[in-house]
C-alpha cells in the first residue's frame, strides 16, 4: 500500500483494507465487485445532486474543451465572471466581492490574512488577534489550526501555530441553563460579549461556523447565537467570518444558515457544496469596504498578495455555476423541505428510546445521534472500544457509508436521495447500531 489515507490510522488497513470505489451514481457509490453503498455523508459534505450528476458532468464536459485552466492573476474568465454574479445574487446582502481560493483551508486563511491585513492598511497592525469557539474546526492548515478548538486536529501542532483566543461555545446538547435551542435566546452569550469588550483594542475578528460545528462533534446552537455575536462584533469594531464551508448552499435548511439569523458577516468563507462536490473550490466574500483597503497604488504596499496555482479553475468554476443554475431551476431549498422533515423524522422514529443514545439533535439536513455506555449516568463507551468505528463498519457491510465522528453517528446525504432511500439508510443504521450494541 502506498497511499497515505487522509483522517486514518493506517494499521487499521491491515484489517479493513480500503474500499475500492469504482464508480458513482446519484446517491450510491459501487466497489469493484458491483456492491453498492449510500453515500451517508455526502463524501465529506461536498456532494449535493449525486455523483455524475449529468447536467454538472456536461458543463464541466463542454468547459473543458474550450479552457481548462489560467493563471487567474492578470486573467479573467467567463465562468468565474458567471459565478461571481451568481453568488452575489444569493448571499447575504452587503457582500459583493468575491476572491477565489481552491479549498475550505485555504479560504479560512485567506479570510483571517484578509481580515487582520485590512487593518493593519488602515494603520491597526496591533489589530492581529481572532476569537473562535471551543470544538470549533475551520480546517488542518496553519493559519486554520491556530482558531481550532478541536483539539483532535489542533493540539498535535501547538508549537507551529499563532494561538489565538479560545471562548466556550454554546453547549445546546446539555444546557448548563436548562434551556431549550429551539426557544431560548442565546442566554450563554455573556462568555462570548466579555472576550469580545476584554480584547477588543487587539481583535481582528471573531471566526464561527453558523449553526452547526459539524467536525466539533455535531454541536448545534440557535440563529439568536448569530445574531448577538453580529451585534457584538460591530460594536467592538472588529470582524465576523462566517465558516460556511459545510453548512452552505442548503445544508441548514436555508441557502445559508446566516440567513436563519438574518445577518451579514464582513467574510463568508464557502466551499464543499459550491461544486456539488464535482471539483475543488472555495471562495471568500467580503464587502467594499474591506476591498476599498486594498484598493491603493502599487507603491502603497497595500495589495492582498495571497495566491493559489489553480485560483479561479474554470471547470471548477463552470461546476459551480452548474450547481447554482440547478439550485434556482428546480427552487432546490423549498423541494428540500419534505426530505429534511422526513429524515428528522426518521432519525428520530428508529433512535429515540434506544438505551444507548444520549441525544439526537437536527439542524436542516443534518442529522447527529450520539450514543453513550449510560446515557442518564453521563457516561461514554471506553475510547479503546472505538465503538463507533464498528458501527460504521457494520454499516458498509449492510450497504452505507455512515462515517461516524467518534462515538456519534450523522446524516447528511446528497439532496437527491428519496423519502424511500432515507428509509433504508436509517434502517441500516439501526441495524449496526444493535450488531455493536445489541
Amino acid at each position: 500500500m502506498r497511499i497515505w489515507h487522509p483522517c486514518t490510522q493506517m494499521k487499521d488497513h491491515e484489517k479493513h483494507p480500503p474500499v475500492f470505489i469504482d464508480r458513482g451514481q446519484g446517491i450510491y457509490l459501487y466497489d469493484r465487485q458491483g456492491k453498492s453503498y449510500i453515500d451517508a455523508i455526502s463524501s465529506w459534505w461536498v456532494n449535493l445532486f449525486g455523483h455524475a450528476n449529468p447536467r454538472i458532468a456536461k458543463a464541466v464536459t463542454e468547459q473543458l474543451t474550450r479552457l481548462e485552466h489560467v493563471i487567474f492573476a492578470g486573467c479573467t474568465h467567463a465562468p468565474a465572471e458567471e459565478l461571481a454574479e451568481r453568488l452575489l445574487a444569493v448571499v447575504p446582502e452587503g457582500l459583493t466581492r468575491v476572491f477565489f481560493a481552491d479549498n475550505g483551508s485555504c479560504a479560512v486563511e485567506a479570510a483571517l490574512k484578509m481580515s487582520h491585513a485590512y487593518w493593519r492598511n488602515l494603520g491597526r497592525p496591533e489589530k492581529c488577534k481572532f476569537i473562535y469557539l471551543s470544538n470549533g474546526y475551520h480546517g488542518e492548515t496553519a493559519g486554520a489550526l491556530g482558531v481550532c478548538g478541536d483539539r483532535l486536529y489542533a493540539a498535535p501542532f501547538t508549537p507551529l501555530v499563532v494561538p489565538q483566543i479560545e471562548v466556550v461555545g454554546p453547549e445546546c446538547h446539555a444546557c448548563p441553563l436548562g434551556l431549550a435551542r429551539e426557544s431560548c435566546a442565546a442566554e450563554c452569550f455573556g462568555g462570548m460579549e466579555a472576550a469580545i469588550k476584554a480584547h477588543a483594542d487587539e481583535l481582528s475578528g471573531v471566526i464561527i461556523e453558523p449553526l452547526v460545528q459539524c467536525a466539533g462533534s455535531f454541536r448545534m446552537h440557535p440563529p439568536a447565537y448569530l445574531a448577538k455575536l453580529r451585534q457584538a462584533t460591530t460594536a467592538a469594531g472588529c470582524h465576523l467570518i462566517a465558516d460556511e464551508i459545510a453548512v452552505g448552499f442548503g445544508r441548514t435548511g436555508t441557502m445559508f444558515a446566516c440567513q436563519q439569523a438574518a445577518i451579514t458577516p464582513d467574510f463568508m468563507c464557502l466551499s464543499k457544496g459550491i461544486t456539488s462536490g464535482t471539483l475543488p473550490l472555495s471562495v471568500v466574500l467580503t464587502g467594499d469596504a474591506v476591498f476599498d483597503a486594498f484598493y491603493h497604488d502599487y507603491h502603497d504596499d497595500k495589495a492582498f498578495l495571497h495566491s493559489h496555482s489553480y485560483t479561479g479553475n474554470p471547470l471548477a468554476c463552470a461546476a459551480a455555476c452548474e450547481t447554482l443554475r440547478i439550485f434556482e431551476e428546480d427552487d432546490v431549498i423549498i423541494a428540500n423541505r419534505p426530505k429534511i422533515t422526513h429524515l428528522q423524522a426518521a432519525v428520530r422514529q428508529r433512535f429515540a428510546g434506544h438505551k444507548h443514545v444520549s441525544d439526537i439533535r437536527s439542524t436542516g439536513w443534518i442529522t447527529a445521534v450520539s450514543l453513550a455506555a449510560d446515557p442518564a449516568a453521563g457516561r461514554p463507551f471506553d475510547e479503546r472500544d472505538r465503538t463507533g468505528f464498528r458501527i460504521y463498519r457494520e454499516a458498509i457491510k449492510r450497504g452505507a457509508w455512515l462515517r461516524n465522528l467518534g462515538d456519534m453517528i450523522y446524516f447528511m446525504p446528497p439532496y437527491v436521495i428519496t423519502l424511500e432511500e432515507i428509509d433504508r439508510l436509517t434502517d441500516i443504521a439501526l441495524d449496526a447500531v444493535e450488531a455493536v450494541l445489541g
